[in-house]
């Protein structure tokens, strides 16, 4: 079977490789409490190569959001609870900003 985050063998019944599992757990430890670069810094501790960590942060098991956008959204709802607003952002808006794009310049808001 193919693990569902880095799309390599994971085993006969294994849906998620030993790699990504050691990713995964990274991620479940310290999720909302730190942001992407210390994310990164951990991932790269566990001395698993680049291209690994990099399958893992984009991949999107569930058809949720990447576990990059997880990691962002948890990020902007600190930020926007440490400014008063009372907002909860999920992984699906920001893999939907995502896709969308960005501001090319002053006035010239992304393409629909």
């Amino acid at each position: 079977m193919k693990c569902s985050y880095c799309q390599e063998r994971a085993g006969w019944f294994a849906r998620i490789c030993q790699d990504c599992q050691r990713l995964l757990a990274v991620y479940k430890a310290h999720k909302g409490q730190i942001g992407l670069l210390q994310f990164l810094d951990l991932f790269i501790e566990t001395g698993l190569p680049r291209e690994k960590i990099e399958a893992f942060l984009a991949a999107d098991p569930r058809g949720e959001g990447s576990v990059k956008d997880r990691i962002l959204a948890d990020m902007s709802t600190e930020l926007l609870g440490a400014m008063g607003v009372n907002a909860r952002q999920r992984a699906q808006d920001v893999k939907r900003l995502r896709e969308k794009g960005s501001w090319r310049g002053m006035g010239e808001p992304p393409k629909e």
